[in-house]
């Protein structure tokens, strides 16, 4: 395994890190458990969660992956080895059930947190991210950003970092990241903490892979000068650069096939470029699972690239992407691909 500096914390966290968004909806308890303990003796030691997973989020399954997560953490002697993060949600008309309202004031995000620490069964959170901006901006697939003079938030920043602060001096958290962010939002974020000496952002968790680089269109240089540097979700698209629905091999249970309502790499676009990767892959004989895992461990400005997997085959090949190192020769022919399909899947 490979390791990063977790922005200027001192803490060293695996390039490859364990997405746990399938836990309690695609994988059972018993399955995860098998995951976390293969996971950490391959040298794995930062695990990503939410309070809202597992996905797709539902009434009857909020939560249930911290708790999964909490009674293995009860009875493991490795709660030491293991970088822990989870998220707060941000707002969204759909997932009242969650709380209500969902909103970053002091009060809710204290309220998500000690719902996030009983459920892990832990004492403290060692990474503690905003899921998604409370404003009015572009993400989750919108590409252009679209201004809305009349939306209710109003700045709340320093309130939010203070919040932080308070939560990270009495130990409930040690570090604070965002997630769904863009070049703004975290430049706003940097720049109030260091004024009022708060605890800065350490950490982006923001989409990345082969169909959508939009991080590296203003991010990966806040990322690279800020020392904040990119948590990768979704490097295989759902699993679409798995390559197995190109090959006829997907089944129902597959994501793609048995959530039709997320639709984000569902593009005529996505599936064009996924072709066309999955040809480079074979031409220099590696899987296209391989490929497109190493080509974001291989960038400068990721600090950890989060894999998931439904089955022990699929973990096992994702997190064996960290041997796997990508001649000058095979990028050219990506960013040829990226330069004529750019970003199909925002």
């Amino acid at each position: 395994m490979q390791y990063a500096e977790l922005g200027r914390t001192g803490i060293e966290i695996s390039k490859i890190g364990l997405g746990t968004m399938t836990y309690g909806e695609q994988n059972n308890r018993e399955e995860a458990y098998e995951q976390i303990e293969y996971a950490l003796d391959q040298g794995v030691n930062f695990i990503d969660t939410a309070e809202m997973y597992s996905v797709p989020s539902r009434k009857e399954t909020k939560g249930e992956t911290e708790r999964i997560l909490g009674a293995w953490l009860k009875y493991t002697p490795n709660r030491n080895k293991v970088v822990l993060a989870t998220k707060v949600t941000g707002p969204s008309a759909n997932m009242t059930y969650i709380r209500n309202p969902l909103r970053f004031t002091p009060g809710q995000i204290r309220m998500a947190v000690e719902g996030s620490l009983k459920r892990l069964r832990t004492d403290y959170i060692d990474l503690y991210q905003l899921h998604w901006p409370e404003r009015n901006t572009n993400c989750f697939g919108q590409r252009g950003y679209k201004h809305n003079p009349d939306e209710e938030w109003k700045d709340n920043i320093f309130e939010v970092l203070r919040t932080m602060g308070r939560l990270v001096d009495e130990g409930k958290i040690r570090f604070f990241g965002l997630s769904n962010e863009t070049p703004w939002g975290t430049m706003r974020f940097l720049q109030a903490a260091e004024m009022e000496d708060l605890p800065r952002p350490v950490s982006i968790q923001n989409p990345y892979s082969l169909l959508n680089r939009t991080f590296e269109v203003g991010l990966a240089e806040v990322a690279m000068r800020e020392k904040c540097g990119l948590l990768a979700y979704s490097p295989l698209a759902f699993g679409l650069l798995s390559g197995k629905y190109h090959r006829g091999e997907a089944q129902s249970r597959d994501r793609l096939n048995r959530f039709k309502q997320m639709s984000r790499y569902n593009s005529k676009q996505s599936y064009e470029a996924t072709q066309k990767y999955l040809a480079i892959a074979q031409e220099h004989g590696l899987s296209l699972t391989q490929m497109a895992l190493a080509f974001i461990n291989q960038q400068p400005f990721v600090t950890s690239n989060i894999i998931g997997a439904t089955t022990m085959e699929q973990l096992k090949e994702n997190i064996s992407s960290i041997d796997v190192e990508l001649p000058a020769e095979l990028m050219q022919a990506i960013e040829e691909v990226h330069e004529t399909i750019p970003n199909p899947a925002p």
